[in-house]
């Protein structure tokens, strides 16, 4: 190639940007970008040459990078397809013995009240299930269905599958969605954000303060976020950065931590072509920031 471009040059053909390797004494490869212009009556050439080596190597490392993330992002959205399918029949099971406690005589109130919290539970775990099949489908096919949700159902629904968790942590959550109460978002999407944060916030808690969730929407400039606030551990969000949202990534030493859930999040809000930033100080909380594409 390099001599048909030479010859190019020779019959007064200008060469910019021209890419070609040589090796070095040393051994090493060395790439070189060429711009040559002909002075025909002159019959001159005058050329300059740039070492771009190091952009080579740049551009070979974000290549690597790009197919080692393609792979995991495909790897982890079949596992999650898996799990999400093969867990469905343990919960119908689940559901099966569920109907039949409910047939026992003489139990006392308290215990049917339990009857309908776990039924309640596995009902909706079982809802999540399927939706989330159907989201990885659609992914598949790269359309992801979006609706108008109203964000107070939304986070009412969400709160009624962990309610048991709720109670237990003590944890109050507080909702504000005055500034705009619906958005046009994934639905599964949606409950999975909800469900990944609140979880986060009771699971980051500071030790014997009980967790305080603030749901809440603003409208900054054309732009309609949706903030998620606790008073939890928090992290030092200056040094880390958009690394929390990093598979395997933890910010705390946790050993419950997997590190999925806010990975999670990210590619829900990206794949819906929004952005999520994040606010925290070590012992100060932690402030998420939805931004909505605009519709």
């Amino acid at each position: 190639m390099t001599s048909e471009f030479r010859n190019e040059i020779i019959n007064s053909t200008p060469l910019l940007d021209f890419e070609n390797r040589y090796v070095h004494k040393s051994g090493e490869i060395v790439w070189l970008s060429w711009t040559s212009q002909p002075i025909e009556d002159k019959q001159l050439v005058f050329a300059i040459a740039k070492d771009i080596t190091h952009k080579k190597h740049l551009e070979n490392e974000r290549n690597l990078l790009l197919e080692k993330t393609s792979r995991r992002n495909q790897d982890l959205k079949q596992f999650s397809f898996t799990a999400s399918h093969d867990l469905r029949s343990p919960v119908n099971n689940l559901m099966s013995i569920m109907e039949l406690l409910h047939t026992i005589p003489n139990q006392d109130n308290e215990i049917i009240e339990l009857h309908d919290i776990l039924k309640n539970a596995i009902t909706n775990l079982r809802i999540t299930l399927d939706n989330h099949v159907d989201i990885l489908k659609e992914t598949q096919s790269s359309i992801v269905q979006k609706e108008k949700i109203n964000l107070k159902t939304t986070l009412e629904k969400v709160c009624q599958s962990i309610s048991s968790l709720i109670i237990k942590s003590k944890s109050e959550i507080n909702s504000d969605f005055s500034a705009f109460a619906e958005v046009r978002f994934n639905q599964a999407n949606l409950e999975s954000i909800f469900l990944n944060l609140i979880s986060n916030s009771i699971k980051y808690a500071r030790p014997g303060i009980a967790p305080l969730i603030k749901f809440s929407t603003r409208i900054k400039g054309n732009k309609r976020q949706l903030c998620v606030e606790d008073n939890g551990l928090g992290f030092d969000a200056e040094n880390l950065g958009d690394k929390i949202f990093g598979i395997s990534e933890q910010s705390n030493d946790n050993p419950n931590s997997k590190g999925v859930g806010l990975y999670l999040v990210y590619n829900h809000v990206i794949n819906m072509g929004g952005k999520i930033e994040v606010e925290s100080k070590i012992n100060q909380g932690t402030n998420f920031i939805i931004t909505f594409k605009i519709q």
